[in-house]
């Protein structure tokens, strides 16, 4: 006999072989669970095709043909993606809703004899838990705010410091975005701002209450993504750490960080435009000046004092942080990162 088909809301409390989203390719793309594989019972021009039989042939006329699609796709990912799995196969299933697509996967599934779970009202169950969790989370959490100038290495601080077992939210990593103008990754486009809320909420759902929480001082917006309520009203009152370090170390790591602007100047010209607008043809005059003559340590220096350093202090000044500590650094190289990260970390453990 095959085994039952189970339904939970609360899907997070149990490990699953693998969570499997059977929606279109377009509706994946917009958001799913992190970790769940795409195995489309229909793909977007098929549901597409239905929809249009339903309306213009008929209800029973539309069914037929789904059927025989959602068997031959169903087919298709048994013999791919599924081709090893074992008997002892525990899957995740859910669909928009909940419906009649993820059930048509479980039925087949749990005939062959797999333990099937499906997620209780599908995407929007989870949607709204995510919802929910990105609201209630934050002011459970201790978090401290990295904050410091441009250039200060705070990502790569972060970063580091999660390798050595400090709890981090890597709001830039999860928004695949630097938070600046120049800020896109190269060859990485942003996440839809649902998916973006999906993947802060995997690491959200995951942190102890009980340990301090790194976040980097950002905007509301890192790129075209946005940064949820719950979390921006917890990080205007957390307390914070400064990293400072001299102008010249942070001229360095820059150019480092950014060696693809230097590759590709062309990259440059939405600063530019911009910088002429806010700041004034002299500063832009400058700047240009700089990259013509191949001058990036020049350039990189007239950003900094001409915008990014002014613009920091006037945002800092009206933010009224709380600085436990400050951590001053000479250099910026990988050898200082680990030392700042280290710090980082011990401080995760004693407070």
């Amino acid at each position: 006999m095959a085994p039952p088909i189970k339904r939970k809301s609360d899907w997070q409390s149990q490990n699953f072989s693998m969570i499997i989203d059977v929606r279109s390719d377009s509706e994946y793309a917009d958001d799913h669970i992190p970790g769940a594989v795409s195995m489309p019972v229909l793909n977007d021009a098929e549901r597409a095709e239905i929809g249009t039989m339903y309306k213009q042939v008929g209800a029973f006329e539309a069914k037929r043909r789904g059927a025989a699609l959602v068997a031959r796709n169903i087919s298709r990912h048994l013999e791919d993606k599924l081709c090893d799995a074992p008997k002892s196969f525990v899957p995740l299933i859910y669909c928009w809703r909940g419906g009649q697509r993820s059930r048509a996967m479980a039925h087949i599934f749990s005939e062959i004899g797999w333990q099937v779970t499906l997620i209780d009202g599908g995407y929007k169950t989870y949607r709204k838990q995510v919802l929910d969790g990105l609201n209630d989370i934050p002011s459970t959490l201790r978090l401290i705010i990295l904050r410091g100038r441009t250039g200060t290495a705070k990502t790569r601080i972060l970063r580091a410091a999660a390798n050595s077992g400090a709890q981090v939210i890597d709001l830039e990593g999860l928004a695949a975005h630097r938070g600046s103008l120049l800020g896109s990754e190269p060859g990485m486009a942003q996440p839809s701002q649902r998916m973006f809320e999906s993947k802060l909420f995997d690491v959200l759902r995951q942190l102890d209450p009980a340990y301090p929480v790194f976040i980097e001082a950002e905007s509301n917006k890192i790129g075209a993504c946005q940064v949820p309520p719950g979390l921006w009203r917890a990080m205007r009152c957390a307390l914070s750490l400064q990293v400072t370090a001299p102008l010249p170390a942070r001229v360095s790591f820059l150019l480092d960080d950014y060696q693809h602007m230097v590759g590709e100047p062309d990259r440059l010209d939405p600063l530019l435009q911009w910088v002429t607008k806010r700041i004034g043809h002299d500063a832009a005059g400058r700047w240009r000046a700089a990259i013509d003559a191949g001058d990036w340590a020049g350039f990189v220096t007239h950003v900094l004092e001409d915008h990014y350093d002014p613009a920091y202090d006037r945002s800092a000044a009206t933010r009224g942080h709380q600085d436990i500590e400050i951590l001053q650094t000479d250099s910026l190289d990988d050898q200082a990162v680990a030392h700042l990260a280290a710090k980082l970390a011990a401080i995760g453990e004693t407070r």
